[in-house]
C-alpha cells in the first residue's frame, strides 16, 4: 500500500533536450535507460491510469502505433470508459483503483501512462516511480507547489527511470527551432518574455467551466467518486465536475494558466535553464472560492546570471484571455498577435512562437526568415510518444523532449502565476527551498500545499 507524505527536496541533473546530432551543446542530460526485459510478446508493457477523458485516448492511440508497445493494464474510476477501452485490449488486466494495479499486477507492466485529473497527477506519477516504473505523465505534472519539490525528490531517487511529460507540441520542429534560436543567443541577450493564452469565455465552456457550481447530487453508478477524489479531501459530487469541468476548480485543476504552462513556458526553460522564480505579482478582477481566477496578468521575476541575459533580472509576463503585449511598444510593425503565444524580447531582435508552427522573428522591427539566422542548426520533427518508448528500450539516438526534471520547474512557474491571483496586487516573494512566501504567511498557508486524504498520501522515497 502507498506510504506517507514526503517533503524532501531535490532536483534532477540537467543535460540534452534534443538528439545529439541536432545540438552542438546538449541541454538536458537524460538517464541511462534501463532496458526492459521482454514482457508479454516481447514488448514494452504499459499500464494506463485514466483511459477516458480528452487526452488519454490520443496518448493510447499514438503509443499503440509503436511496434514494441502493448497495453497490458487499464485503470479508470469510470466503469463505462474502462469497459469500452478493455474491448480493444482484451489481454489487459483492468481495475478501478490504481493502487490495486501496483499491489496485485506490478509484474505485468514496465511503464505507466498517467492521464488522471490534475489533482492526482503527482500521486500516481510518484507511485509509479516508487515501484521502479518508467512514467509518461500528462501535464501539468503537479497541482500543488509543494509537489514540485516532492516529484523532484522522486526522480532524483530513481535516476535510471525514463520520464516524459505530455508536451506533444514540442514534437514538430517549429517550437524546437524557437528554443534553439534563443539557446544559441542568435538574437542576443534576453531582456523579457511575454506569454499569453486565450479564453476561456467568462461563463466558461465544457473544458474550462466558470458557470457556477451545480448542487450536490449522487454520482452516476458508473463513477467511483471516492476514487475520483483520490488525493483530494472528501467533497460531494456535482454534475459535470468529474468529466472535464474540474480544470477550472481550485481543488482539482490548475486553471487556464496552469493547464497551458507546459506548452507555452517550455521554450524559456529549454533555452535558458531558468531557476525557480523569486517572486510573483498577479492582477485579476475575478475572485471565487471554488474556481481559479480569470482575467489574470501575472509577472514572474527570475534572478539570473550569465551571458544569455541583459541584466540579472528576467521578467516573464504570463496572462490569460489573450492579453498580448503591444506591438508598437515592442517596435514591431502594425498587426495583431494570435490569441496564444510565447514572445521573447532580446537585444538583437524579437521572437514569437505560437503553440504550434514555425516561429516569427523581427530584427530592427523588420520580419526576417528565421532559417536565415547565421549559425542556426537544423531541427527535425519527432514523434513525441515514440521517443519515450525508444529511450526506455535503450535505442542510442532516442531522447525525451520534456522529462519530469524540466516540466516540474515549468509547472512551478505556471502554478505561481495561477495561484497568486488569490492575492491580487500583492507581490509574493517565493522561497522554494522553504516552500513559503517569505512576506505573506496567509499565502503560504493557502496556496502552497494540500492536505491529502488518508490512503492517498504521496509515497516516501528513501
Amino acid at each position: 500500500m502507498i506510504g506517507t507524505t514526503t517533503a524532501a527536496l531535490g532536483g534532477a541533473a540537467l543535460g540534452s533536450l534534443f538528439a545529439s546530432h541536432a545540438l552542438a551543446a546538449p541541454l538536458f542530460a537524460l538517464p541511462t535507460a534501463r532496458r526492459v526485459r521482454g514482457g508479454k510478446l516481447g514488448k514494452l508493457q504499459i499500464l494506463q491510469v485514466g483511459v477516458g477523458g480528452t487526452i488519454a485516448p490520443a496518448d493510447r492511440e499514438e503509443l499503440s502505433k509503436h511496434p514494441d508497445v502493448i497495453f497490458s493494464g487499464l485503470c479508470d474510476v469510470d466503469s463505462n470508459a474502462l469497459a469500452s477501452v478493455a474491448q480493444k485490449h482484451p489481454e489487459a488486466f483492468t481495475c478501478r483503483d490504481f493502487r490495486e494495479a501496483f499491489d496485485k499486477h506490478a509484474d505485468q507492466f514496465d511503464a505507466v501512462v498517467v492521464c488522471t485529473p490534475d489533482h492526482n497527477h503527482a500521486l500516481v506519477d510518484m507511485t509509479a516511480l516508487r515501484a521502479n516504473k518508467h512514467v509518461y505523465g500528462q501535464k501539468p505534472l503537479v497541482q500543488q507547489l509543494s509537489e514540485v519539490s516532492a516529484i523532484e525528490a522522486a526522480i532524483e531517487a530513481r535516476p535510471d527511470l525514463v520520464t516524459q511529460t505530455g508536451n506533444q507540441r514540442m514534437g514538430p520542429s517549429g517550437r524546437q527551432y524557437a528554443a534553439e534560436i534563443l539557446r544559441a543567443g542568435l538574437l542576443g541577450k534576453a531582456i523579457e518574455a511575454h506569454v499569453w493564452i486565450d479564453g476561456p469565455p467568462d461563463n466558461g465552456s465544457e473544458y474550462f467551466y466558470y458557470g457556477g457550481l451545480k448542487d450536490p447530487s449522487p454520482p452516476p453508478a458508473n463513477l467511483d467518486w471516492p476514487l475520483w477524489l483520490g488525493a483530494a479531501l472528501d467533497a460531494p459530487y456535482r454534475e459535470g465536475l468529474g468529466a472535464v469541468r474540474w480544470r477550472s476548480s481550485f481543488d482539482y485543476g490548475t486553471g487556464q494558466l496552469g493547464d497551458w504552462c507546459t506548452h507555452l513556458l517550455d521554450i524559456l526553460y529549454f533555452a535558458y535553464d531558468l531557476p525557480s522564480p523569486t517572486s510573483v505579482l498577479a492582477d485579476t478582477h475575478f475572485a471565487s472560492d471554488f474556481y481559479h481566477a480569470l482575467h489574470v496578468r501575472s509577472t514572474l521575476a527570475y534572478a539570473v546570471s550569465g551571458p544569455k541575459f541583459k541584466s540579472n533580472r528576467f521578467p516573464v509576463y504570463y496572462a490569460d484571455k489573450g492579453q498580448a503585449p503591444s506591438r508598437a511598444a515592442l517596435g514591431l510593425p502594425p498587426g495583431q498577435f494570435p490569441t496564444i503565444g510565447t514572445l521573447v524580447v532580446c537585444e538583437g531582435g524579437v521572437l514569437y512562437a505560437q503553440a504550434s508552427g514555425d516561429p516569427e522573428v523581427w530584427i530592427d522591427g523588420k520580419a526576417v526568415d528565421f532559417k536565415t539566422l547565421p549559425g542556426l542548426q537544423t531541427m527535425h520533427d519527432r514523434n513525441h510518444w515514440h521517443s519515450w518508448v525508444d529511450r526506455i528500450l535503450g535505442k542510442p539516438a532516442a531522447f525525451v523532449q520534456t522529462p519530469f526534471s524540466v516540466s516540474a520547474r515549468i509547472d512551478e512557474a505556471g502554478l505561481l502565476a495561477a495561484k497568486a491571483a488569490r492575492f491580487p496586487g500583492k507581490e509574493l516573494l517565493w522561497d522554494k527551498a522553504a516552500l513559503a512566501f517569505t512576506n505573506h504567511e496567509e499565502a503560504t498557508k493557502t496556496i502552497v500545499r494540500r492536505e491529502y486524504r488518508k490512503g492517498f498520501e504521496l509515497p516516501v522515497f528513501g
